[in-house]
Formats: C-alpha cells, sequence, structure tokens
C-alpha cells in the first residue's frame, strides 16, 4: 500500500496497489502492521456499507460527538465518489480545511479521516457503493454535521444542482454556527 499525507493532520490518502489479471483483481483495504507505520490506529467498531441508486447523491458532512467520536477508512467497491473531509479540530492548524478526492472502484483506492473531521461524499454515477470502517459505534445522540454547500468551505462538488439529499443532511448548520467541539 501507498500512504499519502494530506494538508489535514492525520488525512491519508491510501492506495492499495491492487493485484490483477484478466479476471479482476484483488487489493488489500486494511493492514493493521502497514496503517501502524504510518501512523494509523484503527480499531473498527463497525463496519458499514452506503449503497446510492443516483448520480448526485450527497451524504454528510457528517460526524460524532464525544464520547463516539469517530475515524473512518472509507472506500469506493462500486462507481465513483467525490469525497469531501473538513478539519473540525479547533487546536488544528487546518480548523476549517476542506480536503476532497475522488474514491473510485476501479482504483481500490481509499480515504483515513482521523476524528475530529466531517466526512461526505457526492456519488459520480449511478449505483455506487462505499465501505467504511468506523472505529465507533453510530450514536444518534451523539451524530452532528457540517452543511455540504456551505459557500466558506469552497468544496467544488461535481453537482451543484441535480443534488439528492436528505432533508437532514439539507438542514444540517454551515462552519461558522457550529459550537466548539473538538
Amino acid at each position: 500500500m501507498r500512504f499519502q499525507a494530506t494538508k489535514i493532520p492525520g488525512l491519508m490518502l491510501i492506495e492499495s496497489q491492487p493485484s490483477g489479471d484478466a479476471r479482476g483483481f484483488f487489493a488489500r483495504i486494511h493492514s493493521k502492521r502497514e496503517f501502524a507505520e504510518h501512523g494509523i490506529r484503527l480499531d473498527a467498531d463497525q463496519t458499514s456499507v452506503s449503497y446510492n441508486r443516483k448520480r448526485g447523491t450527497v451524504r454528510g458532512l457528517h460526524y460524532q460527538l464525544r464520547p463516539f467520536v469517530e475515524a473512518k477508512l472509507v472506500c469506493c467497491v462500486a462507481g465513483s465518489a467525490f469525497d469531501a473531509v473538513v478539519d473540525l479540530r479547533r487546536s488544528s492548524p487546518a480548523f476549517g480545511t476542506a480536503f476532497w478526492v475522488e474514491l473510485k472502484a476501479a482504483e481500490a483506492n481509499m480515504v483515513y479521516v482521523p476524528e475530529g473531521c466531517a466526512h461526505g461524499y457526492q456519488t459520480l454515477v449511478d449505483d455506487t457503493t462505499l465501505l467504511y470502517a468506523i472505529s465507533a459505534p453510530y450514536d444518534a445522540a451523539s451524530a452532528r454535521g457540517v452543511r455540504w454547500n456551505d459557500p466558506a468551505l469552497a468544496i467544488p462538488w461535481p453537482e451543484q444542482k441535480a443534488v439528492h439529499l436528505s432533508d437532514r443532511d439539507r438542514s444540517l448548520p454551515l462552519l461558522a454556527e457550529l459550537p466548539a467541539e473538538f
């Protein structure tokens, strides 16, 4: 695997380096030893899958409060998605910084999202599926988020108008409206 640090401390892009032949490919998406060598300790408490029927579907930007704050390893296992992360840690030099990358099933690339960051994505094709390894269980009372299209974040979402969005995500606050939670 190849690990690439980003402008957000602790956020890593991971290339799994698939091994392929005429049948397709095989790729590792987690190696405890290799992750530890790059400062990542992911003890997954939960593994989740998110299937999205329509191109332009947005989920996020989500995070959880303590004691359910979570780190995530996210990969696309079908289709492709525009993936975005925002640093919400007030003590971080990257507080309020957004980072984005395209995750593609055909490339088996991933993103490791550290605790204290909000995460979301927009599907780029129909029938896109993402797989998450998450360090804490879901807790509805701790679940929070930041509005996906907050102008202050300047995230260049591929689809701005033809968006499929939940009512909850549509009503999330702007970054400037968040209390100091991290």
